[in-house]
């Protein structure tokens, strides 16, 4: 037994607990009445380490020693196991852009088994692109580099910006070439492959409750939905009728919160399928996504949804609501009453309305919301942020530099006092001193800064809170395919460089703005660096 074996402790309740397929045969096909299947990740030619995450490494009590050994890249290829590891993929269907999918299932996901550290904490660890397993369809279950780098790097970035996420430990280069049609235009090419292995304390999606109600398969998900609560939500007791109620209501609340915490941050998902919401609240599955760069509620980074925009970034608690009622639906054959999940459901749409302004009170630096000033502050700012190409993030991070005194004081402000959100304007001519737009932007930010004064808090205080909910830097798309464009040839510095900086995105960081730049004009309509398909 290698040493690093020695310490750690499987504990694989999912497949001790819930019942397997019984077929041990990895092929495509249909697979009913248990909830997961047995498979073998892939073997792979010549693996290699591009990067490992250290902090989550320290999480699973992985040492330094370890995670830089060969045994490490080989663990986390596929092409080992370590004592306790037992591969296996789940089975769930899914609605996809609306639609009842059937049965997904985990087509390119396998996962290893269950850790419980030495904080009592359990972390499962999946490998993503680790081969086909009996849910790949016509899928090869294989991942490139180019996905599974902006997979490894966002789940890091997102949880240091405080956003509920499933992690990243490692990013591995498979040695293989795996061929891939980027956008679905009929030109496929051979790319580099990889594997990432993420980390949850679980990958239970809705979709995973969905396909044995749809199914009829009442039992296996009563199975399921009591393993869940014992395993996840342990807290609420003993599973009974009142206990589903408490869950699915805790359910709704950890999606609401995930998802003001996207809105919060600029950030859009992109493929909020019932079969990519985690019934933990974390964000899952990063695919086509994106963060606002141009402020635009309608906008999508997903090629696949440019023309319905389903998924746009101003739709996504709408979306999250309209999931969580696949769910409901779900579960109700386990109670037969559909009445408690509509009386949940009506507090997850009135609790949006109350907590999404309670956000944007403290982006803005507020002690509290207060409704009779900030409602109508609020909405006019949304409507001032689309007169022109409005960068989100930056506008928000320096919104805390304004001189509000002044600002609250002149009538006709000096043309200096905005000089701080310049650098957020596209089009900064659209901000000349005497236009429109100009001089509606100056009218909200006069009732902002009086606002900001009648709260009464020091400038020091007011713009610390609101760098601590306003980040300096996020992964924007361009950096992402600077840093896949580095590694595509041999150097992984930026992927490192990456890491390092989104470990503390609310910080100034000295000589590192560059990544807190805007856009630049080339990346505008580069591949890559706007939209993105769900190729990978």
């Amino acid at each position: 037994m290698n040493k690093i074996e020695e310490t750690i402790t499987f504990d694989n309740s999912f497949t001790r607990e819930l019942p397997v397929d019984h077929e041990n045969e990895n092929y495509r096909r249909q697979v009913s009445g248990a909830c997961f299947s047995w498979v073998e990740p892939l073997k792979v030619s010549r693996p290699s380490l591009v990067s490992y995450a250290g902090e989550i490494a320290e999480e699973l009590d992985f040492t330094e020693e370890f995670c830089q050994s060969q045994r490490f890249i080989e663990v986390f290829s596929g092409n080992k196991l370590l004592t306790g590891m037992e591969p296996y993929a789940t089975c769930y269907g899914g609605h996809q852009f609306g639609h009842w999918a059937g049965q997904l299932g985990d087509g390119r996901a396998i996962n290893l088994g269950e850790i419980v550290n030495s904080k009592g904490h359990r972390l499962a660890l999946q490998l993503k692109g680790a081969g086909p397993t009996p849910y790949s369809r016509t899928a090869d279950g294989l991942a490139v580099l180019r996905s599974s780098l902006r997979e490894f790097l966002c789940s890091e970035a997102m949880y240091h910006l405080g956003v509920p996420t499933t992690r990243a430990l490692s990013l591995i280069l498979t040695g293989e070439q795996v061929v891939r049609d980027p956008f679905y235009d009929g030109h496929p090419k051979h790319e580099p492959g990889a594997v990432v292995c993420r980390v949850a304390p679980s990958f239970t999606r809705f979709g995973n409750f969905q396909i044995f109600a749809f199914r009829g398969e009442i039992e296996v998900l009563r199975q399921l939905v009591d393993y869940t609560i014992r395993t996840d939500f342990p807290h609420l007791g003993t599973p009974s009728q009142a206990v589903y109620m408490e869950w699915f209501e805790e359910v709704c609340q950890k999606t609401l919160s995930m998802i003001l915490h996207w809105e919060r941050v600029g950030f859009v998902h992109g493929v909020m399928n019932t079969d990519n919401m985690s019934i933990l609240g974390l964000t899952i599955d990063y695919g086509p996504y994106g963060w606002l760069e141009g402020y635009d509620p309608d906008w999508t980074p997903n090629t696949t949804d440019a023309s319905q925009h389903r998924y746009r970034f101003g739709s996504q608690a709408q979306i999250g609501l309209w999931n969580l009622v696949q769910l409901a639906q779900a579960l109700v054959p386990l109670t037969l009453d559909a009445k408690p999940f509509e009386e949940i459901l009506k507090r997850y749409a009135n609790g949006y309305e109350h907590d999404s302004n309670v956000m944007m009170a403290q982006k803005l630096g507020f002690k509290q919301f207060e409704p009779e000033t900030d409602k109508t502050l609020i909405s006019e700012l949304l409507s001032v942020l689309q007169l022109t190409e409005t960068d989100m993030t930056i506008f928000f991070r320096n919104l805390a530099l304004l001189d509000i005194d002044h600002l609250a004081l002149a009538d006709n402000p000096d043309k200096e006092l905005i000089t701080p959100l310049m650098n957020a304007y596209y089009a900064p001519e659209d901000m000349g001193v005497d236009t429109e737009i100009r001089a509606q932007t100056e009218v909200w930010l006069h009732n902002y800064a009086k606002r900001l004064v009648k709260d009464g808090l020091k400038e020091k205080e007011r713009r610390y809170r609101m760098n601590r909910v306003n980040p300096k830097f996020v992964f924007r798309n361009y950096l992402a395919q600077l840093a896949i464009d580095k590694a595509e040839q041999g150097d992984y510095s930026m992927v490192d460089d990456l890491l390092n900086l989104f470990r503390n995105p609310y910080d100034e960081q000295p000589g590192k703005e560059y990544f807190a730049q805007k856009r630049p004009e080339w990346a505008r309509n580069k591949p890559g660096c706007s939209m993105l398909s769900c190729s990978s």
